[in-house]
This record gives structure tokens, sequence and C-alpha cells, in this order.
């Protein structure tokens, strides 16, 4: 596990270079293109490799509170969602946090949870409305597990720094390519058909493949790793919890629940804990570009974990152990199991001193 973790620090860094070197060669190709020769090249470079810098610094401290703003979550306290802060506080100690994250709340029916922030210093866990009033505790506790299972790996960091810098790409794209087709290509032919620079239009064809190309492999990336994370997240919560059925019940909670999440979208949707966008949390198979796993197979795997079979989603924790061993099934999800009372002691008199045996 600390090995994964140290492997997410590095692939955060390492992703960040990447980006910037993807930024690079587009700028580079995009400058040749238009201002023309190598010097344009270089500069256009130069001013997208220096925007690239800042947007990962001002994603790196300020990105996590754009994804709240976003999603339109409030922080809540001890006094308002008492239950909840318990169990993130609970679930903060078993991962080994130096504190608890701050706790916010989506005032929002459908049911899903994410957590963000830079490290687990800095972080923030946030749960629907909907999620509070359907699930019974085991089930909140698997979910929080999840999401704190994020921060302990710093699995929040390389997601928020994925969205910002893959979003920057996108922009640059999308920018250049409405530039090229709504004025700048009519120029670079008026150029070629005056006996302009011919390597001008040659870099102009390598900036449009570019163009098109690099948001897409970026965006593979991006969704490849989301998904990878999402397995590692959910086995980390098992860890945490040693309890992979109250997270298989959420998961088939969240599942079943058909409301799309309103303060979602594209950018956002690879943080929560199951795909927030209206018919994406049904898919039996992931795609290229689906931020997350099929829900039913996260199931699977976690039945798989607990030994059970599909009928135990339906049971309470303590009905399922009460029917392993024969006992009638029925048990309340919110009624914790009987406990034996060894305090205080039966009143009585008092035992006789034990006899002296003499010497």
């Amino acid at each position: 596990m600390y090995e994964q973790i140290a492997r997410n620090r590095r692939a955060s860094w390492l992703l960040m270079g990447l980006v910037v070197c993807i930024l690079a060669v587009l700028g580079f190709a995009i400058g040749y293109a238009v201002v023309g020769g190598t010097s344009g090249g270089i500069g256009l470079l130069g001013v997208f490799g220096v925007a690239a810098i800042l947007w990962s610094v001002i994603g790196y401290y300020a990105g996590d509170k754009m994804v709240l703003a976003v999603s339109g979550a409030h922080r809540v306290t001890h006094d308002d969602e008492p239950q909840l802060v318990n169990v993130v506080d609970e679930v903060s100690i078993a991962a080994g946090l130096a504190a608890p994250p701050a706790v916010y709340v989506i005032e929002d029916q459908a049911l899903n949870a994410f957590a963000t922030g830079r490290d687990p210093q800095h972080a923030a866990v946030a749960v629907t409305r909907g999620l509070l009033r359907r699930l019974d505790r085991e089930q909140l506790q698997g979910v929080l597990a999840h999401e704190l299972s994020h921060v302990r790996n710093y699995d929040i960091r390389f997601a928020m720094l994925v969205g910002v810098m893959v979003g920057m790409v996108a922009l640059i794209a999308d920018f250049f390519l409405r530039w090229t087709f709504w004025g700048g290509m009519g120029r670079r032919r008026g150029d070629s058909s005056s006996g302009g620079d011919q390597g001008q239009m040659i870099f102009m064809i390598v900036a449009l493949v570019l163009a098109i190309l690099a948001p897409l492999a970026a965006y593979a990336v991006q969704f490849a790793i989301s998904r990878r994370r999402e397995y590692l997240a959910d086995a980390t919560a098992v860890q945490l919890t040693r309890n992979p059925l109250g997270l298989a019940r959420a998961l088939n909670e969240i599942a079943a629940d058909p409301q799309p999440l309103r303060g979602a979208n594209r950018a956002t949707a690879h943080l929560f804990i199951a795909n927030p966008l209206k018919g994406k949390k049904l898919k039996e198979t992931a795609g290229m570009f689906d931020t997350h796993p099929p829900i039913q197979r996260r199931i699977a795997v976690l039945l798989e974990m607990a030994h059970a079979t599909p009928d135990a989603l339906t049971r309470s924790r303590q009905g399922y152990a009460a029917g392993a061993v024969g006992v009638t099934d029925g048990a309340d999800a919110h009624t914790p199991p009987a406990v034996p009372q060894v305090w205080p002691p039966p009143v009585g008199p008092a035992p006789p001193p034990p006899p002296v045996v003499p010497r």
C-alpha cells in the first residue's frame, strides 16, 4: 500500500511534466505555423510553457475550492451532521490520517460522494443529501472509507492535476482549431498562393493533427488511470473497514438510483464514487473514455472478497451474520447487534473468602 502511495506521488509529478511537454510541442507547432519560423515556434512555446506552469500552480493550491464551489457543496460541523462527522473521524483514524478532512454536504437527492484536495492535510470529503438519507451507517462507512482511501493514497492530488492540466490541453487545442477554421487557414492559404513559406503550411498541418489528437490522448490516459484508481480505493476501503459488504451494499443502492447529480459535469465526474452523469452508472463495459469501471463489476469484486452471494446485498450486516448460523434473518440495519452485558456485575452476597491452608 505504501508503495502504491509513492507511485501515485511520482505519477502526479510525471503527469504534470508530460502535459507540460504536450503543451510545449503543441505551442511550438502552432507558433511555427501562425507566426512563422523557428523563432515564432519557440516564442509561442515559451508562452504556453509559462501558462502551463502557472495553471498547474493555481490548480494545485485552489483546485479543491474550485471543485467544491462548482458542485454546490457547503461545509458542515458535528452540530449539523453528527453521524456523518463521527464516521469521517473514525475512518480517518483507521486510515492513519493526522487529521480528518473537512466535511461538506451537497444538497441534492442523488446518491454520490467525492473527495478532493492536494494532500491529506488539505483534503475535503463531500456527500449528497440523498446519500445521507438513503444509506444506513454501515453503508455510509463503506462510502467514506472509499473516499478517504483516495485521500490516503494521494489519488485526490493526482485526479486534481489530471483535471486541470488535461483541461488546459483541450482548451488550447480548441482555441487553435477555432482560429484555424474561422480565419487562420484562409490567411495561410493566401500566403501559400503568393509564394509563402511552405514550411509554415507543413507545420500548420502538424499543428492541426496535434490539436485533434492531443486532447483525445490526454483524456484517454486520464480515464484509464481513473478506472484503476476506483478499484484500488475499493480494496483500500475494505482494508480499513474489514467489511466488504458495507461498500458493496452502498454501491448497489447508488447503482439503483436513477437521478443524475445536478452540480456535476464532465470535468468533475471522475472524482465521484460513481459516475454522476445521466445514464452512465449502469454501463456493463467500460469504454476508453469512461471515468469509472462498471459498477456491477466493482460490486462483484467486493462480494468475492466477502465470500458472499448477491442476495447478501439486500441484507443488513447483522442479518447476514445471523443467516450464516441459521438464525432467522430480518434484523434492522440500524439496530446494533446484541452484546452480552458483563457490567455491572449481578448484585448479591459476596463470595466467601478462600480457606486458609495451615502449613
